[in-house]
């Protein structure tokens, strides 16, 4: 028996915006970041940043596998607990 396909692309406009502005702007928290190594600011600071980079990231990636989910969830041609099963393995990658 052949394994079914459990590739998912994200379909919903809304959702790929935000995941994208999220991961923009981590982006460009991580270049302040690296600014700030160079001009050789406070650890404490940096720190502070690099933890809102860290939870701007995991944010989009949440809400990338929340949103997957929910498409495949309402999408019938496809295995349920096969998708769940994945779509959990990548929430705890996540921890």
């Amino acid at each position: 028996m052949a394994k079914a396909d459990l590739s998912h692309v994200l379909r919903d406009e809304d959702q790929i915006k935000e995941v994208l502005n999220r991961l923009r702007r981590a982006n460009g928290q991580l270049g302040a970041i690296i600014k700030m190594i160079e001009e050789g600011r406070d650890c404490q600071e940096i720190v502070h940043q690099i933890a809102a980079v860290n939870k701007a990231v995991n944010t989009a990636a949440f809400t990338l596998i929340s949103s997957s989910l929910k498409e495949c969830i309402t999408d019938g041609s496809r295995n349920r607990d096969e998708i769940s099963e994945k779509l959990q393995k990548l929430f705890l990658s996540l921890a």
